[in-house]
């Protein structure tokens, strides 16, 4: 029997796909639930696993688009499974190979003797020389021992940056669907939205005391660490009760605002970029963060994340700081009107109660849309936030460290 396997629906609203990767070649015998192939939509990379057992015909090439519910390849389900047990064929002995007559190599001409003039220009070739900006020694002379002739001179010309001897290849490869789609957004961004960005600065110290106090205790309770994403998370949803337009987005002459906090938030994938949701966030604890946070990271890094774990998102966080970025102007996520970004942290000297210190201070920055966010809601947002993360113990715990986090 002839399996027809179609293309299923990666989720709702895609209607295209790309063979990104055949995992099998044709001809060879898959098994059911073998992963076949990896396909791209413009939101994620999907593994394909096989319907049946049987042998493969592929129907499709690597980097083709395809249409939902198209047929990419046939399987041949009467086919029977290639026994393991074959024999190895007796391999035919190698043959000494014949000693091949010794053909006499002609003598080498001998090299030209150096001398003090190999190299050297005739006062004729010097002034053409120098009126081009040229070394003697960059031309080769074709005089006697090497001296460089006026006509040498006259022919030479000025090199335009001379290849160095290294490398100097090219490629060209077609982008994925899913890095196609991401430069169509971040460009649509850039052109429809009204995109500002406003900074500030955050002393990281009250939250680097309470990691080296309970980070050993919170990660033996409850299997994942202490980090820094679950205080931004919990500093950015009491922001954004703050100021609920942060919260919003626009959808033609209407602006639509949201209860809830479904925070996207950038992590990096085997295919690049990829921005997973908390869903509720505002329902989570420190624990529910971070335990939610490294969950989604895994399923991007295995390849396992699903479209609907990507889409929507009311507000997103985006980390550069673990890549090294001390500042930068995040691009909204549309059709999400704001965006923080998170760099590293350094140790700086700042001014407290009239003395110089030293503290570790990251750069925040918010990027917003501002055809429906105003000045003061995003430098508002942004100083919630730069106070929640100062003063965590008292704005996210209430005043109680232990009971926030679940110890």
């Amino acid at each position: 029997m002839i399996l027809e396997m179609k293309v299923p629906s990666p989720g709702e609203s895609i209607t295209t796909v790309e063979i990104a990767e055949w995992l099998v070649q044709d001809g060879d015998y898959v098994e059911k639930d073998q992963a076949i192939a990896e396909v791209d939509s413009d939101k994620a990379t999907l593994e394909l696993p096989a319907e049946a057992s049987g042998t493969i015909t592929l129907k499709a090439e690597e980097g083709d688009e395809v249409e939902v519910g198209q047929i990419v390849c046939l399987i041949d389900t009467s086919a029977e499974a290639p026994s393991g047990g074959d024999a190895p064929k007796e391999e035919k002995k190698a043959e000494a190979p014949k000693a091949a007559p010794v053909k006499a190599e002609a003598p080498k001409p001998a090299e030209p003797a150096k001398t003090y003039a190999s190299g050297s220009a005739s006062p004729a070739a010097k002034k053409i020389l120098a009126e081009k900006g040229m070394d003697a020694a960059a031309v080769k002379g074709t005089g006697k021992d090497g001296r460089v002739t006026k006509d040498d001179a006259v022919k030479a010309q000025p090199s335009m940056g001379t290849p160095s001897g290294g490398s100097r290849g090219s490629e060209r490869k077609k982008l994925s669907m899913l890095r196609r789609k991401v430069a169509e957004r971040l460009v649509s961004a850039k052109n429809e939205t009204a995109m500002l960005t406003t900074f500030n600065e955050v002393d990281m110290s009250p939250i680097f005391a309470l990691r080296k106090e309970y980070k050993e205790t919170f990660k033996a309770k409850h299997g994942v660490s202490l980090g820094f994403m679950s205080f931004f998370t919990l500093a950015v949803v009491r922001a954004l009760k703050l100021y609920p337009a942060v919260n919003s987005m626009i959808d033609g002459k209407e602006m639509i605002s949201y209860d809830f906090c479904d925070i996207s938030i950038a992590v990096s994938g085997p295919k690049g970029l990829m921005v997973p949701v908390i869903r509720n966030a505002e329902n989570l604890s420190f624990r529910g963060v971070e335990s939610e946070v490294k969950r989604l990271a895994i399923r991007a890094r295995d390849g396992q994340i699903t479209v609907d774990e990507m889409t929507g998102g009311t507000f997103t966080i985006s980390n550069g700081g673990v890549f090294g970025s001390m500042l930068s102007t995040p691009i909204i996520n549309p059709p999400q009107s704001g965006i923080l970004g998170m760099h590293n942290i350094v140790e700086r000297p700042v001014a407290i109660d009239g003395q110089v210190v030293i503290r570790p201070i990251m750069y925040v920055a918010l990027s917003y849309d501002h055809r429906i966010i105003d000045g003061k809601e995003s430098v508002g947002f942004l100083v919630a936030v730069k106070e929640a993360l100062e003063n965590p113990v008292e704005l996210l715990m209430d005043n109680n460290v232990k009971r926030a986090l679940e110890l």
